[in-house]
């Protein structure tokens, strides 16, 4: 018998895409609706600084055009939810449509953070966050003469090789010693700074942004060392803060993102979260984490589904994300926001090795680059927190399946 329940999801994102797909999976068949603030179907992000810019256009659609009809699920497109009512349970529509629903799934995403530079305004200087802002940019880099990217994290790094791939000049600037010095640290950030150095970028590091200049337009940056980097386009990656305003307006609990318990359910019964916007307990972390990762908002979004529907089914999977940087591909497994060592299996400066980050003797993270087949042993090992020997971690002679093999049967 069909169900007279409405799960509502805000967020056309991919999270709320996979969310609104697992659900017809597991047969809800009630009404769905998925709403989204951009004009697009829900999409990927990561194409956007890589194979979308870089010129190599793909589809990146999360489902074809049909699906969602085919589906019975209501996709409202260009559509912003202006208020949540978790009493009423309902759901403000701009024009002052409500909707009323059971359950409700917030993955709202992030927005980049805006540089508060003077002469952050002019125009030429582009944040890249959706399809539009990629095409914008994209066309943008057609005219362009030198680019200046700000922030030298994953999408500042990524958006720097991909406008050098297609011949740009490209000046990367940051406060940090080496490129994803936060995320990575000195002695693995010093591999991508290496690899930018070689492929041409100009690498301004340990510097900040004093100030953008012009007539109306971005002709010149300046940095807190007092260098003027000539440039015309101007791209701003230094982070990203999660869309929390209509669950913190709605009385939900957040900090730093929505705060959710490891169901992703938030401190309202019946409100989910998930995807970038969600700060979720991790019972192998035993804290709340907030992922801005692609696996991350396709997993979230498929146990939020599961847990909306009852199942109570705890979210533990590991961090993991990928990047692609000329010819250097990596994948990251694992979470390791402060280590006490880095080892390396393999010379770092053959452009083929894994890393492994330890806190307190086990493997909080590792990360294998232009080395494949091996995350999943990672995966693993960071899972489990395994202590191993370093000796044996740095030593390529040690199968890392009986590495990982040891450390699920302990």
């Amino acid at each position: 018998m069909p169900t007279e329940q409405t799960f509502v999801i805000v967020g056309a994102s991919l999270a709320g895409a996979k969310a609104a797909e697992a659900l017809r999976a597991r047969g809800f068949d009630g009404r769905l609706v998925l709403i989204g603030e951009e004009p697009e179907r829900p999409y990927e992000r990561p194409p956007l600084s890589k194979a979308h810019l870089s010129g190599a256009a793909k589809d990146v659609h999360v489902h074809d055009e049909t699906f969602y009809a085919e589906h019975s699920i209501e996709l409202r497109t260009s559509t912003t939810v202006t208020a949540l009512n978790p009493a009423e349970h309902t759901v403000t529509l701009a024009g002052t449509e409500k909707i009323r629903y059971d359950k409700a799934l917030l993955t709202t995403g992030a927005t980049p953070r805006e540089m508060t530079a003077p002469g952050g305004d002019l125009d030429g200087v582009h944040y890249l966050r959706t399809l539009a802002d990629a095409d914008r940019l994209l066309a943008a880099a057609t005219h362009a003469s030198a680019v200046a990217v700000i922030g030298a994290g994953w999408i500042g790094t990524e958006v720097a090789a991909s406008l050098r791939q297609r011949g740009l000049p490209v000046a990367l600037i940051d406060p940090g010693t080496v490129p994803l010095e936060r995320v990575l640290g000195g002695d693995v950030g010093a591999v991508f700074r290496d690899l930018h150095a070689a492929h041409g970028v100009a690498l301004h590091l340990g510097e900040g942004v004093r100030s953008l200049h012009g007539d109306g337009r971005v002709e010149e940056v300046r940095t807190t060392g007092g260098t003027a980097i000539p440039a015309d386009l101007v791209v701003v990656g230094i982070g990203a803060v999660p869309r929390t305003g209509l669950a913190a307006a709605a009385g939900i609990a957040v900090d730093d993102g929505i705060v959710v318990d490891e169901y992703l359910c938030s401190s309202h019964p019946d409100i989910y979260a998930a995807g970038d916007v969600a700060r979720a307990w991790h019972p192998g972390y035993r804290e709340h984490i907030r992922v801005e990762h692609w696996s991350n908002a396709i997993n979230q979004g498929r146990a939020a589904a599961v847990n909306m529907l009852g199942e109570a089914t705890a979210y533990t999977d590991t961090p993991y994300f990928f990047s692609d940087q000329y010819d250097l591909g990596m994948e990251y497994a694992g979470y390791s926001p402060h280590f006490d060592q880095v080892v390396f299996r393999g010379d770092p400066r053959s452009g083929e090795f894994i890393a492994f980050w330890l806190t307190g003797g086990g493997v909080a993270a590792g990360m294998n680059v232009n080395t494949w087949d091996v995350n999943e042993h990672l995966q693993q090992l960071a899972r489990r927190h395994a202590r191993v020997d370093p000796a044996r971690l740095a030593d390529p002679g040690v199968p890392l399946e009986a590495l990982a093999g040891a450390a699920a049967n302990p």
